[in-house]
């Protein structure tokens, strides 16, 4: 699908349920707050659901948002890549979504419709083309929600997936009240003492391996107990391996609250951390992924990456 048909769809929708995938973060989360509220001013009945709860740092988005979400008759997900990421959402609404709307280049189709935009930096770019498409007034607070997801998505515009495209879309957010320098400071620039000492404990895991191309953080869960700190307050982290003068891959590897280990990868040309996270059934972008190791520990999940880290930088000559 691509956006006037996605716009025909929604238009003949009055009662949606907009979904965000689990461990939420910046796009997926302002994906759907901008969309409710853009539905909502047309007259139709929406509402938003996300298998965990709303950090508190992105609580702002849903401001005024009453919860509206019994028995809808037809469900729309953001920025979900495969439904697997839908976390506890995906037995009760899994096999219902009608269209999914996403920016990811590894997207595991699960909905009958699907727009899906790779070449965007961020799914709130194609949320602020759709709401255009359909004459919905873009407001302050939509503007506020669609411009949290572009900075978040494209660490305020330092990553290789921002597009000449996606500067005229923010410069026009902030033309209708996005308050960009307000959004950058409370996102990139805020932290809270407890933040602040679990990335000091977090930055002393660090290994440099593969001849100083490689680097990985590991983020036990006893960081979180000692320090207070929440996952949101940690999201920041994965870019710290990367950050190392000729670091190529840099890998994080997190323990969940209910001890699942989780893989972030962040590369650096010519790598793909789509690619090496692939390897173990995750996915993602060229400069940014996932995966995640239901059945195993973290010293195992770091054992095993750091092969795989080993043998495809070999593979790419590096």
């Amino acid at each position: 699908m691509n956006c006037e048909e996605t716009c025909v769809l929604l238009q003949s929708w009055d009662d949606l349920l907009i979904l965000c995938h689990a461990s939420p973060d910046g796009d997926t989360l302002g994906s759907a707050a901008a969309l409710v509220r853009g539905l909502r001013a047309m007259g139709k009945r929406a509402s938003f659901a996300c298998g965990d709860p709303v950090p508190a740092k992105y609580a702002y988005l849903f401001e005024g948002l009453e919860d509206l979400s019994d028995a809808p008759a037809h469900i729309v997900s953001v920025d979900v890549a495969d439904a697997k990421l839908l976390g506890d959402l995906e037995a009760p609404y899994g096999q219902r979504v009608e269209l999914a709307i996403d920016h990811h280049g590894t997207h595991v189709p699960f909905s009958p419709r699907c727009w899906n935009e790779p070449d965007s930096a961020a799914t709130c770019e194609l949320i602020y083309q759709l709401l255009k498409a359909m004459g919905a007034a873009i407001t302050p607070d939509i503007a506020r929600c669609l411009f949290t997801g572009i900075i978040t998505d494209t660490g305020c515009f330092r990553y290789s997936n921002v597009t000449p495209r996606t500067h005229r879309i923010a410069a026009e957010l902030m033309e209708l009240g996005a308050p960009a320098d307000e959004l950058a400071r409370r996102l990139f620039e805020t932290k809270s003492r407890a933040q602040a000492e679990a990335e000091r404990m977090v930055l002393e895991t660090m290994e440099i391996f593969c001849d100083g191309k490689a680097a990985m953080v590991q983020v036990p869960a006893r960081i979180r107990q000692e320090t207070g700190a929440q996952d949101s307050d940690l999201e920041g982290v994965a870019s710290f391996p990367r950050q190392v003068e000729g670091v190529v891959l840099g890998v994080t590897v997190k323990e969940k609250a209910d001890g699942e280990i989780h893989a972030s990868v962040r590369a650096n040309p010519p790598a793909d951390a789509a690619a090496l996270c692939g390897q173990f059934g995750g996915g993602g972008h060229t400069g940014a992924a996932g995966c995640s190791f239901p059945d195993d520990t973290m010293e195992g999940a770091a054992r095993k990456l750091k092969a795989a880290c080993a043998a495809y930088l070999e593979a790419l000559g590096l």
